[in-house]
């Protein structure tokens, strides 16, 4: 059984003094760990008798049942994921925990003996940052008869204050109420502009949020485990093209190719050719036209350059991944059959393609590499920074190299200043609570 950090042994305390707690701590701090041993003392004390994961369905199937002999070994681990036969047939196994994807929630509202969960973890607790929807109404059903619930986040407030509110209410509507408009009328004021509203945080609601969930909130200082870390180097890489048909797309919205048209309807529209036209390609209605290999280009020096190390490359577009595979014949994907994170880890892996969807939470991989490089980016601050913290994260032994590629004049330029945006609001959040 491995052993706990101090700052790690302070958090499992932390939960295991609280029937209902956050851990609010960075990717790669343990929180996993954290957590398993917090629910061991529990179980062992007897002061709870079975308990619950919820979490992205890559994490359960891939982080959850390898973390547990680690840091839990007298606990017995069922992981319920895949159709709905598998899952049923986890639930009645005996163990001490049962651990399970978001998507699954609805089917799992259904089932009987729920009453058998009396601890549940919400592993990624932004995943229900939106308190509306069939599956939020269907975890409030779950949760009638759980007592202690604990949530895990490294990105509270990644896109905002209003996300605060969802993840709050799953672990205890004393936090911040029940309904949700009632908080929003507390905290914010409406900005009408047009026929469009815009919800804007009053001046200090920031700081009387964060003291408000300051006793149910345990908040991992950075130095407590920076220097344990490894460091992250993040570099710009800055490329052109020709910028006539990106003007043309982003004036007229519309782009004329010899044989049909390509019309972006609103701005949401335009603003996603724009990020596919600064990566080089456009998508029609007939399929994906290249304009220019730029991105490519400067992709492939960057790997000449580090030839010895092994590389994960972040693509947001399928035809990103397309061109990859067309270039680099042994590239790795997360949705091949085999079990690539076993394979990267063991070092076995040169390329790896990733989105950052499909693994932007809880996956160890710091075991097989330490270079990560993005073709284009994702708007939302949470999956960027989860992302890296694939790599930088415990157990990494290297530093970490985060390579952002944009083109010179685009959006892409202005996707990266608005993630930074947003890591100053996360900033704010963690200094209140301090």
């Amino acid at each position: 059984m491995l052993s706990l950090r101090p700052y790690q042994e302070a958090a499992a305390d932390f939960l295991y003094e609280r029937d209902r707690a956050m851990i609010l701590a960075p990717v790669g701090a343990g929180k996993t760990a954290i957590t398993l041993s917090a629910a061991a003392a529990l179980l062992q004390h007897g002061h709870v008798t079975r308990a619950l994961v919820l979490a992205p369905l890559r994490v359960a199937q891939h982080v959850w049942p390898v973390e547990t002999p680690k840091w839990a070994p007298g606990l017995s681990i069922n992981v319920a994921c895949g159709d709905a036969g598998t899952r049923a047939e986890a639930l009645k196994r005996d163990s001490d925990i049962v651990v399970t994807n978001y998507d699954s929630l609805q089917w799992l509202a259904e089932q009987p003996d729920l009453d058998q969960f009396d601890l549940v973890v919400f592993d990624e607790l932004t995943r229900l940052k939106n308190p509306s929807g069939k599956r939020y109404k269907a975890l409030e059903r779950i949760l009638k008869t759980i007592p202690v619930r604990w949530g895990l986040t490294g990105s509270f407030t990644s896109n905002g204050l209003e996300d605060v509110f969802g993840q709050c209410k799953v672990i205890d509507q004393a936090l911040l109420g029940r309904a949700k408009g009632a908080f929003m009328q507390q905290y914010f004021w409406q900005d009408h502009r047009g026929t469009h509203i815009e919800w804007t945080p009053r001046n200090g609601a920031l700081e009387q949020v964060m003291a408000r969930i300051k006793p149910a909130t345990f908040l991992l200082e950075p130095g407590e485990y920076k220097d344990k870390l490894p460091p992250l180097h993040t570099v710009t890489m800055t490329c052109q093209m020709d910028m006539g048909a990106y003007e043309t797309m982003k004036k007229d919205m519309v782009l004329q190719f010899p044989d049909e048209t390509a019309v972006a309807q609103n701005a949401a529209v335009v603003t996603q050719k724009l990020q596919q036209l600064a990566s080089g390609f456009l998508y029609t209605d007939s399929g994906a036209r290249w304009l220019s290999k730029h991105k490519f280009d400067l992709l492939d020096e960057i790997l000449a350059e580090n030839q010895d190390a092994n590389t994960i490359v972040v693509y947001n577009y399928v035809e990103e991944l397309a061109e990859l595979r067309r270039r680099h014949p042994g590239l790795a994907s997360f949705d091949e059959k085999w079990d690539i994170v076993t394979a990267w880890n063991a070092g076995r892996v040169r390329l790896l393609a990733a989105h950052p969807r499909s693994a932007g939470h809880g996956l160890n991989l710091q075991q097989g590499g330490c270079h990560m490089i993005w073709l284009s980016l994702p708007w939302s601050l949470e999956l960027y920074e989860q992302t890296i913290g694939r790599l930088h994260r415990s157990g990494q032994q290297h530093a970490v190299w985060n390579y952002v590629l944009q083109t010179e004049g685009t959006i892409d330029q202005k996707i990266y200043a608005a993630l930074t945006d947003k890591r100053s609001i996360s900033d704010l959040a963690i200094e209140a609570l301090k």
